[in-house]
């Protein structure tokens, strides 16, 4: 140090520190001299006690104007150093970026000048002069004239400290201050300058400085920041688009700035960059594809669209690189299909088809449960595109990809079925597309009757708005009498009484209106006369057991008029209540269908068809006579002819119950006398299924008194409490 102060004299180190601009900058020229002359004599060990001086007791003082001569004064040495400055750099530069953050704004703008200076020095012998650093007039102290001449850039030396000066540009370029900001624009450019001439840059170094500060959410540093990636990206001999994964994702939240020009910038550079992959050979398609998929998600509909547009070139050009993404990829695009913007739909869509081009196999990759995974997820969107969509992918991997979807089946079956109860026909409808194609296979077949039945049983309400959409396409797409055997086999079994109530009557519905069920009716007709459909009768009986006008309009179905007929009269006062009226009723609108047009034509034959006659007759003593229904089937046996009847039939069709003088085997339904009962009849036990059909009856009759007098002690509870309530408020 004591070298240093007898190199340079008291008076210019008093001035260095001066209140005034123009003594500091004097100072400064004094400082540059001396410290030209030391470096002609080769005095490098006082030039670094000069420079030490500075340091130490102007830069770092907590004087202000100290600090401002220190960096004017640094500035000045490095000048006179010319081209030896460079052994310097080390000890000249940190002080002046430790200044970057000094609290005082002026000290701040000085270091950008400082800074300027340093980095415009003579590099080699080829001098040339540069106009003044800054000649704002809005600046303090009158101007800065810049006091040095003959300057040229010290570039590859400067260049070590390219990330620590980067850092502190950042930090300026949102400086308080608006000179400082200039100040610190200024710099920026000749730093640009310096990097983009440059052969020692270092783009690996300062790609984890980028990517720190890609976030920021001020509009001046992001600002910055994209102006350094355009540049970069400029330069032939940097790799910017290798890089682009670290910093893509900044770039996106950009486009969502509030500042119209950041939006602007940011979309110019990333056009920029999606021009570049096209025209790439190679391109890093897989980390970027997991950025775009998380923005394609953003609230913000020009970082969507942006995204999507990316997505769709990605999809083109990736290829093999993207198979292991296409999950990811599939649950950006699902939502975007029912996005509100119709570009963003048109990309998705043609997005969407692009992948399902693809003819990926699992051991390339292709990740079936994955891709099943995100589908599955996408039925519980609020949009009906989305799932809609969500369903085609799960049918066209079963299509292409069976086994393998089938191994994940116990995934996606529960969410399936829950889409039966979907507010949309279509949606339902490509639900069950996929439940027939799975179940193809029977053990998957009995699966889905058995949890379709659980959910009906469950939710009542599926079975009311959707039940009939659900069995008819099922019947549909798979054999309609496969679907109702099983569905009968597990209504047999079914404990609880009321649900199957309920479900019976709506599969008897369906089974009589339905022209997906047309060859099972033709199938029951022939009953008496047709094996097959004797044992469809017999396969359905029992769980038709459960609702009394469910059993009776399959007996007329089948044309066993008799057993209808026995049914009605087995009847007892308490399953006659509203809910057996109001199936009633619905039967005999039915009977003035196509469906019972066999039945009607019948009638013409009152003498042959006597039982038919009887249990016709059975249920209209059941309807109230004022009912419509009442005065309906009244009119259609008005019409009956009574030319044809028989006496002795007549009479033994009145005798009461058809069944109590003649064995089972020796009992013929209507208009079957000339068929051979060993072929046909030998086999059906009436009297057995009437007993079943009454104990049938006999349970739901005894779960109907269990349910009332459960009410009936809620009640007297309820009866109680408010007698005691009340009574408590007298005594009160």
């Amino acid at each position: 140090m004591a070298d240093a102060h007898s190199v340079v004299p008291a008076s210019v180190l008093r001035n260095l520190s001066d209140k005034l601009y123009e003594k500091r900058k004097n100072a400064a020229l004094e400082v540059e001299g001396i410290v030209k002359q030391l470096a002609a004599l080769g005095d490098h060990e006082k030039i670094s006690a000069v420079i030490s001086l500075l340091t130490t007791e102007y830069t770092y003082s907590p004087q202000a104007n100290h600090r401002k001569g220190g960096l004017i004064g640094l500035a000045a040495a490095t000048v006179g150093l010319t081209s030896e400055a460079s052994q310097h750099l080390e000890q000249i530069v940190p002080p002046v970026l430790n200044s970057f953050s000094d609290q005082d704004s002026r000290v701040r703008y000085y270091a950008c000048e400082a800074l300027y200076n340093i980095a415009k020095v003579k590099g080699d012998w080829l001098a040339y002069e540069i106009k003044i650093f800054l000649s704002l007039a809005f600046l303090n102290d009158g101007g800065l004239d810049l006091p040095f001449s003959a300057v040229q850039v010290v570039r590859g030396d400067f260049i070590i400290f390219f990330n620590q000066i980067f850092d502190a540009l950042c930090k300026l370029s949102a400086d308080s201050a608006a000179n400082v900001q200039s100040a610190a624009h200024l710099l920026d450019r000749l730093v640009k300058d310096i990097v983009t001439e440059s052969d020692q840059f270092s783009i690996e170094e300062f790609i984890p400085l980028l990517r720190e500060r890609m976030n920021v959410l001020n509009p001046y540093v992001r600002q910055f920041l994209v102006g350094w990636i355009t540049v970069l990206d400029s330069v032939p001999d940097i790799d910017m688009l290798g890089f682009l994964p670290d910093f893509l994702d900044g770039l996106f939240n950009m486009l969502s700035d509030s500042s119209h020009e950041i939006r602007q910038q940011a979309d110019s550079a990333l056009s920029e960059f999606l021009q570049e992959i096209k025209n790439s050979p190679s391109v890093d398609y897989g980390r970027m594809a997991e950025i775009l998929v998380q923005r394609a998600a953003s609230p913000d509909e020009f970082t969507r669209l942006t995204a999507m547009t990316w997505i769709n070139e990605f999809v083109k050009l990736g290829g093999d690189q993207l198979v292991p993404y296409y999950a990811d990829i599939l649950g950006a695009i699902l939502p975007c299909m029912s996005d509100k913007e119709e570009k963003i739909r048109g990309f998705a869509r043609e997005t969407n088809e692009e992948l399902r081009s693809v003819k990926g196999e699992p051991e390339e990759a292709f990740n079936v449960g994955a891709i099943l995974s995100i589908a599955r997820r996408q039925l519980d969107s609020e949009w009906e595109a989305t799932r809609i969509e969500a369903l085609h992918w799960i049918s066209t991997l079963l299509d292409r990809h069976r086994s393998e979807v089938l191994c994940f089946l116990n995934c996606i079956f529960d969410t399936l079925l829950k889409a039966l109860a979907d507010s949309s026909d279509e949606v339902v409808l490509l639900v069950l597309d996929i439940h027939a194609c799975i179940a193809q296979d029977p053990q998957h077949f009995s699966q889905l009757v058995v949890f379709l039945v659980q959910n009906f049983r469950i939710d009542h309400s599926l079975l009311e708005r959707r039940g009939a959409l659900i069995i008819r396409r099922l019947c549909d797409l798979l054999d309609a009498e496969r679907v109702y055997r099983e569905l009968s086999s597990i209504l047999e079994g079914e404990a609880d009484l009321e649900f199957a109530c309920i479900m019976v009557q709506a599969l008897n519905l369906i089974l009589l209106t339905s022209s997906e069920l047309s060859e099972i009716r033709k199938l029951l007709k022939q009953s008496l006369a047709n094996a097959a459909g004797k044992d469809l009768f017999v396969a359905l009986y029992a769980s038709w057991s459960h609702s009394p006008m469910a059993i009776i309009s399959l007996c007329l179905l089948a044309q066993m008029y008799l057993h209808a007929s026995a049914v009605i009269q087995s009847l007892v006062e308490e399953d006659i209540n509203v809910k057996f009226l109001v199936q009633l009723d619905k039967l005999i609108r039915l009977l003035e269908t196509p469906i019972f047009a066999h039945l009607r034509l019948q009638l013409l034959e009152p003498g042959r068809y006597v039982w038919l006659l009887k249990a016709l007759y059975g249920l209209l003593m059941l309807l109230p006579q004022q009912s419509a229904a009442f005065k309906i089937l009244q009119t259609r046996l008005k019409t009956v002819p009574t030319y044809s009847f028989n006496g002795d039939q007549l009479k033994h069709a009145l005798s009461g119950n058809p069944y109590s003088h003649h064995g089972a085997s020796q009992i013929t339904e209507d208009g079957n006398k000339n068929l051979n009962n060993e072929n046909v009849q030998n086999d059906i036990n009436f009297t057995s299924w009437l007993e079943q059909f009454e104990q049938i009856q006999r349970q739901h009759r005894l779960l109907a008194k269990s349910q009332a007098q459960s009410r009936n002690n809620s009640l007297l509870k309820v009866y109680e409490l408010l007698v005691t309530y009340v009574g408590n408020l007298l005594i009160m």
